[in-house]
């Protein structure tokens, strides 16, 4: 089955393996080129992005007071 790629790069990828793949509308895939250079279609499985209570996360141990460590659960960054 062939599937034409627009201007963009982008390409639909048939439902059939959308549905094998388990990936519904807002899903994501991973494209991976596999050791005989052929390129493989998997699940996305994206890590939790960090936020900053995980940057936090130890840092108490760290000798921070306690000013400091509401800046780095404050900010941005």
């Amino acid at each position: 089955m062939a599937s034409r790629i627009t201007g963009e790069g982008q390409v639909t990828i048939p439902q059939d393996i959308l549905e094998t793949l388990g990936v519904g509308p807002g899903g994501e895939v991973d494209f991976k080129r596999a050791a005989n250079g052929r390129v493989v279609v998997e699940k996305a499985h994206p890590s939790r992005p960090e936020n900053n209570w995980d940057k936090a996360r130890g840092s108490a141990d760290a000798g921070l007071s306690s000013d400091e460590l509401l800046k780095l659960l404050r900010s941005d960054d």
